[in-house]
């Protein structure tokens, strides 16, 4: 077999990723098989954490930045002020804040294809393809930008997420049957997501192609003063940039993308 190499990998992801090719090459499973040729771009939006405009945002960037033909998805309680082209799924009730997201792998979601789940706090700097055709046969996700203090950090990021229809079911079929012991055990969702998955890896997009802004692409992490966790900003404006293999920046904590006044934020996040 050819040796692969993906720009961007690190030496522990082509490990990783050569170990899962090996053991899944003959293995094929029947939602993959009976799952349609599709593709979704699907975000959520709950309670008041986020107004529509994020999702009007998020759907203007993935237009831009999106060349294969797709539908674009939001989960919702709320539909209102959404823009005309974006599809919406009504939202159990129940959920709280990020437990909301564990929902996304219903099998019961009516659409039916490969979807990439992107949060709406990202900001999407150059073409997103690559998110829909890497390693088509296999369930991806980013690795935790804890990375950024301790580089072999192995846990997942739930801000950006590809599989398919029914390929993570279990992952919200088992936190239905008991959601307050699963969120008794694990912080959020994407630790539920990272211990329900063990036996089903995912396959990590490489560290390059997403970057936390406030981690991996500013220089500065000082907060502005008086201001309260949940609508933090910059003390600094920094004028930087991205790598150039990345494709989106993740705003995860604060600050929101609103709230940082960096001029490649700002022309890019609309």
């Amino acid at each position: 077999m050819a040796k692969t190499y993906i720009p961007g990998e690190t030496k522990e992801q082509r490990k990783a990723r050569k170990a899962i090719e090996k053991g899944l090459a003959t293995k094929v499973v029947a939602e993959e098989r009976n799952t349609s040729d599709r593709r979704y771009i699907l975000c959520l939006k709950h309670g008041q954490k986020y107004s529509a405009d994020y999702v009007n945002k998020l759907y203007n960037m993935t237009q831009r930045h999106c060349t294969l033909e797709h539908e674009f998805v939001c989960i919702t309680e709320d539909p209102a002020y959404l823009l005309p082209g974006i599809q919406t799924i009504p939202l159990p009730k129940g959920l709280e804040g990020w437990w909301n997201k564990p929902y996304m792998f219903s099998k019961d979601l009516p659409i039916n294809g490969t979807i990439l789940y992107l949060d709406l706090d990202v900001v999407i700097s150059s073409n997103i393809d690559k998110l829909f055709t890497y390693q088509p046969d296999h369930w991806c996700t980013v690795r935790d930008y804890t990375r950024a203090m301790r580089p072999k950090w192995p846990k997942y990021n739930s801000s950006i997420v590809r599989f398919k229809t029914g390929q993570l079911a279990h992952v919200w079929d088992e936190f239905e049957k008991n959601p307050k012991e699963v969120m008794r055990q694990h912080f959020g969702d994407q630790d539920w997501l990272y211990a329900s998955t063990r036996k089903q890896q995912a396959m990590l997009y490489p560290d390059s192609w997403t970057q936390s802004w406030k981690w991996e692409v500013r220089k500065s992490r000082d907060w502005a003063p008086g201001g309260k966790r949940g609508s933090r900003t910059f003390r600094l404006i920094e004028d930087v940039v991205p790598r150039v293999e990345c494709c989106v920046v993740v705003f995860h904590g604060d600050p929101n993308p609103e709230m940082c006044k960096d001029p490649w934020v700002v022309e890019n996040w609309k």
